[in-house]
């Protein structure tokens, strides 16, 4: 019997033409691996607005964990990239008849192209309420040391609580004042959320964890 030397030798050496042919192939299916990981698991995005401050500041760049968003849901206090609906183009809320004092309970039906980044700040069936530029979940104040303050800019105040429809996330951006979000255009569907920012990449004094 003859002994297991692990993998054979190659009988015969191989020419140059066949060498090169091979580092093809490996550096194509190498990139496509990258470009596959890129496309369905990890994906960069660089932020272009102060809407996020003091957690990320413009020109930061952040890595989104694509996969989560496929096989879970968000939690409070997470920071997402996301699809907005259409209605964030004009700060349109799909309820027009919502009452005074209320943050937008409803979106517009499209969903728009652009994305956008800000963190979770409510969940299906949570009722939610915006004193000052804090949240008030389902009649208590949320933790908040992250935010940067509202100081009576415009949706500091929506004290009249709204409730999350199914399978929809209620989104702030930290910059409480200076922040488009879903108290003017409303909660965002789960299937519109591309994924979770889980970390800073660039610049290298900000690398770090969200």
């Amino acid at each position: 019997m003859t002994p297991d030397t692990g993998v054979a030798r190659a009988s015969k050496e191989k020419s140059p033409g066949g060498s090169l042919v091979e580092l093809v192939v490996i550096v194509a299916v190498a990139l496509g691996l990258a470009l596959g990981i890129q496309a369905f698991l990890v994906k960069p995005y660089r932020i272009p607005s102060e809407s996020m401050v003091p957690t990320l500041e413009v020109g930061q760049r952040v890595l989104v964990n694509r996969l989560g968003s496929n096989f879970g849901s968000p939690d409070v206090g997470d920071v997402v990239v996301f699809h907005p609906p259409a209605g964030s183009d004009t700060n349109s809320c799909g309820n027009p008849d919502r009452k005074p004092g209320q943050a937008c309970d409803r979106p517009t039906k499209d969903e728009s192209d652009v994305n956008f980044i800000k963190r979770v700040v409510g969940v299906p069936g949570d009722r939610i309420a915006i004193r000052d530029g804090h949240v008030y979940r389902n009649g208590k104040r949320e933790k908040d040391s992250y935010i940067a303050a509202c100081e009576g800019g415009t949706g500091c105040d929506f004290p009249t609580p709204i409730t999350i429809p199914p399978d929809h996330y209620f989104m702030m951006g930290d910059n409480r004042g200076q922040s488009a979000d879903s108290r003017f255009w409303g909660p965002v569907p789960k299937d519109w959320i591309i994924g979770g920012a889980f970390a800073t990449y660039w610049p290298p004094k900000r690398i770090g964890v969200l």
